[in-house]
């Protein structure tokens, strides 16, 4: 379990830097435009939503409350894969060295 927290903290940091470059050198509208006029640029961003889509799915099944998972769906939807790392590094902390509560979440004691 190190290893994962070790990873999803290394996605944290990376994502916040590449994130920190892109809006303090970037253009996102006139980069998003050029990325959307390529066809490699679409099946990108389609596969990446799509990445999103089903770990929103797994968000959702494991957490307790609604407004929880709305909020981090919405989250990963915006700035993706750095609140993916980050939740599951609190997933990871959260869950007490044990893979079932990881996975599982709020649905834990039914699966265990």
């Amino acid at each position: 379990m190190k290893i994962t927290k070790t990873i999803s903290l290394i996605g944290v940091f990376a994502m916040t830097a590449v994130l920190i470059y892109a809006f303090t050198r970037g253009n996102f509208f006139t980069e998003g435009s050029q990325l959307l006029s390529m066809p490699w640029g679409i099946v990108s961003l389609v596969d990446l939503y799509v990445g999103f889509s089903l770990f929103s799915m797994w968000v959702i099944y494991r957490e307790k409350s609604a407004l929880k998972s709305i909020i981090w769906v919405a989250f990963i939807m915006v700035l993706g894969f750095f609140t993916v790392s980050f939740y599951i590094y609190i997933a990871l902390q959260s869950s007490r060295d044990d893979w079932n509560r990881f996975f599982h979440g709020r649905r834990y004691s039914l699966s265990a």
